[in-house]
């Protein structure tokens, strides 16, 4: 931008011209060419100033001229650049041009625009509004504004010009509530904006004085329902999501007085106005407990309130979201509802627990699919998560798919491990309570399982192409046998038709109750069992591993005895097979019982 000098003669040019008379003028009011330059006095941008930290280099985004040089003046197709010379107190302005500026052909009022800024490139063009993405630096806040008068009538005999702000401006007031005694060093930004032009959908502001923050936009509206202040304090981030649209209209301000509080944002007030107090609304907003990456459309979970409200945007339709844990997740009181209810909305991301905790998982409920998840589509991944003292009762009387981490699955399961109870009807397992297709790793349960039908330590049942692969279970095995019905349960699963079954063991008694008109098939390892089984083992209060076995088939699955077979000959053998298969999962034995752990 060029810095011009301002003359005084012009000041005394203005006068002059506003002391004309028609006498004075052509009859015909034109006026002698060349003789009468435009010189226009610039008003405007007057506001309730916000005191800055700092000396501004540009400010008229607090209602003055200070800081602005020069500006884009439009006449007829003509732009040039005027010279800005600030009155004393900076709340009007001249605008002059020193060499072939326009000049006046009539004492007949003008139309003109004018801007700041311009783009010395092509000055003939107003530029879109495109704010700064980190304006939490004093310049960059300041040079985010944008200033117009466009398509303005000037008086010959009155040459002003009222110029107003493009961008729409929000102020954030914090104060501490329940849970801090100082909301200092907080960090605060606008979330959910419009891409359009360019701009960031997401602004860090700037830290105005004290606890206030400011930020300047495009104009937009920012729909009710999605985060649009986000404050980062103190290990949470916390989010207001307003009750209904935020019209952000270019030249009003936006102040927002937030209360932080260790459950979430409370708002006391919101002022609108032209950047200055006008109307109102308050309402509530809570810590979302999560932080979204658009990038890799994935929500990072740091609180149990995440947890259940990333559940509920799979369920309300995001189902291909990527979800990772953060921090431990305590779902202790909380009303669980599954992630993935059915079908329709099964889940297709990834989730990845970090090796993190979840606790404190407790539901009833007479829905068909229960668990953490209650569906997995194929395209889904579960993995990395351990699963502590799980209580989940199913009392769906027709059947249902009941798991500790999926109820139905088509999808990948890996390292997890489950413990607790969990119970229902048909399709009940530790793990996962049907495994349809996909496959499950490295996974483990010491929960206590029950059911009717197809009930087992890991998984309720395994069919068409499902793999399980280096998986145990320790926990017990409960059968309550339907009196009409077929039944199957096993120590790690119950029904067993997938494709294979390779190094895996069971140590939890399998035991039933009631007795049965059909077919009853349980095992210490498997119930049923028709397809490989490959370097397995048992050990429990069953002599027989598997209840019932195709035809043809014949499992390698052996009871560990501590005489003839230990269970370090069974890590042995386990392990060899895991290297054949290419499996990067090995067991190491040292306690009583075999653990996994991933190369």
């Amino acid at each position: 931008m060029r810095h011009r000098l301002f003359i005084p003669a012009a000041t005394a040019l203005l006068f002059a011209l506003a002391a004309c008379t028609q006498d004075e003028l052509a009859g015909d009011n034109r006026l002698p060419e060349g003789e009468y330059p435009v010189v226009i006095r610039a008003t405007g941008l007057s506001v309730e100033a916000t005191p800055l930290a700092a000396p501004s280099t540009r400010a008229s985004v607090d209602g003055d001229w200070q800081g602005v040089t020069s500006v884009a003046l439009k006449m007829g197709d003509a732009v040039k650049e005027y010279t800005v010379t600030a009155s004393t107190d900076f709340k009007s302005a001249t605008l002059s041009r020193e060499n072939d500026p326009h000049y006046w052909t009539s004492r007949d009022p003008i139309t003109v625009s004018a801007w700041w800024p311009f783009n010395n490139a092509n000055i003939t063009q107003m530029p879109a509004v495109k704010v700064a993405e980190d304006q939490s630096k004093l310049a960059d806040f300041q040079n985010s504004d944008f200033i117009s008068a466009e398509n303005r009538k000037v008086e010959f005999n009155n040459p002003t010009l009222e110029f107003t702000h493009r961008t729409a401006r929000v102020t954030i007031e914090l104060k501490p509530g329940t849970g801090f005694t100082s909301v200092a060093g907080a960090t605060v930004s606008l979330v959910s904006l419009s891409a359009d032009n360019g701009n960031p959908t997401a602004i860090k502001t700037y830290n105005a004085s004290g606890n206030t923050y400011e930020a300047l936009t495009a104009p937009q509206t920012v729909a009710a329902g999605k985060p649009f202040v986000k404050v980062e304090l103190g290990g949470g981030t916390f989010y207001f999501r307003p009750q209904n649209d935020v019209v952000l209209e270019a030249g009003s301000r936006y102040k927002y007085t937030v209360k932080v509080n260790a459950t979430g944002l409370t708002l006391e007030g919101c002022t609108i106005g032209d950047w200055a107090d006008g109307g109102g609304e308050s309402g509530e907003a809570e810590d979302l407990g999560y932080i979204y990456d658009s990038n890799t459309n994935t929500y990072t979970v740091y609180n149990a309130d995440g947890l259940m409200n990333v559940a509920e945007l799979v369920n309300g339709g995001k189902t291909d979201i990527n979800i990772t844990l953060d921090k431990n997740i305590d779902l202790t009181g909380k009303a669980w509802t599954p992630i993935g209810t059915d079908y329709d909305n099964s889940y297709k991301g990834t989730f990845d627990g970090g090796g993190h905790t979840i606790t404190g998982l407790t539901f009833t409920t007479n829905d068909e699919f229960a668990g953490l998840f209650g569906w997995l589509n194929r395209a889904g991944t579960v993995k990395n998560v351990v699963m502590e003292g799980v209580q989940i009762t199913s009392n769906q009387i027709y059947g249902g798919s009941i798991g500790g981490v999926v109820g139905s699955s088509w999808g990948t399961i890996e390292n997890c491990s489950v413990s607790g109870n969990v119970s229902g009807t048909v399709y009940v397992g530790g793990v996962v309570g049907v495994q349809i297709g996909g496959s499950i790793t490295g996974c483990s349960s010491s929960a206590t399982v029950k059911g009717t039908l197809n009930v087992g330590g890991v998984a309720g049942q395994t069919s068409f192409g499902a793999t399980l692969t280096a998986c145990y279970a320790t926990g017990n095995v409960i059968i309550e046998i339907d009196r009409t019905q077929n039944i199957s349960g096993g120590g790690l699963v119950g029904f067993n038709d997938g494709i294979s079954l390779l190094a895996c063991y069971a140590t939890g008694n399998v035991t039933s109750t009631g007795s049965s008109t059909g077919k009853v098939h349980i095992g210490g390892f498997l119930g049923n069992n028709y397809t490989t089984v490959t370097a397995c083992y048992w050990k429990n209060n069953h002599e027989q591993g598997i209840g019932y076995n195709k035809e043809n088939i014949v499992p390698e699955a052996t009871k560990v005895d501590g005489t003839g077979v230990t269970w370090k000959n069974a890590v042995d053998a386990m392990n060899t097979a895991l290297q054949n298969a290419g499996s990067k999962w090995r067991y190491e034995l040292k306690g009583a019982l075999p653990t996994l752990r991933k190369q």
